[in-house]
């Protein structure tokens, strides 16, 4: 186990790793310490920020598919393909999605003026007023959440973490791609 002395306190990532140190020392055990405390923060994280969209009634995976539409700006649309491909869920799963806002009357799908073909998903009235009240309640459970951390190490801490995201999302990322983001 690393001592406090080395300038932190420990962690739960800590205990295991000490434990796997003492069971097996013949291990590199470095990228276990990242990735375990990467993926425990991650769950941390996501737990505090469901907790935000819970008060808006809403989940996750609702509060990502209004706040995308949202961010595409006016008139607030886009293709079901475009949808699915930025929030990198099948397109089984989106529709099943947009049956579920469209009938909360969230969603509506319109005809797509270029193509005659095909449709766009646009906020209605309801959708964008609920993801404006609820982006705003979001970057402030945000900041609350990181606001115990220094300016310059919220800024390193960024820093680093876009490093290993371009590489992990890189071109030799691996056949299946991101996932679980």
């Amino acid at each position: 186990m690393k001592p406090e002395s080395e300038g932190r306190q420990i962690d739960a990532v800590d205990v295991i790793l000490a434990q796997w140190r003492r069971e097996r020392p013949d291990l590199e055990l470095e990228p276990m310490g990242v990735i375990g405390r990467v993926t425990r923060c991650a769950a941390i994280l996501q737990r505090r920020l469901e907790e935000t969209f819970a008060r808006f009634e809403m989940s996750a995976w609702e509060f990502d598919m209004l706040a995308t539409l949202r961010r595409a700006g006016a008139p607030y649309c886009l293709a079901p393909t475009a949808l699915f491909s930025a929030l990198m869920v099948t397109s089984g799963t989106m529709t099943h999605r947009l049956q579920r806002l469209e009938s909360s009357g969230l969603v509506e799908r319109v005809p797509n003026a270029k193509d005659a073909r095909s449709t766009l998903v646009q906020l209605t009235p309801k959708g964008l007023a609920l993801i404006d009240r609820a982006i705003e309640a979001h970057v402030a459970n945000e900041a609350a959440i990181l606001g115990a951390l220094p300016a310059a190490s919220m800024s390193e801490l960024d820093g680093r973490l876009s490093e290993l995201l371009v590489m992990l999302e890189g071109p030799h990322a691996g056949a299946s791609g991101p996932e679980g983001t």
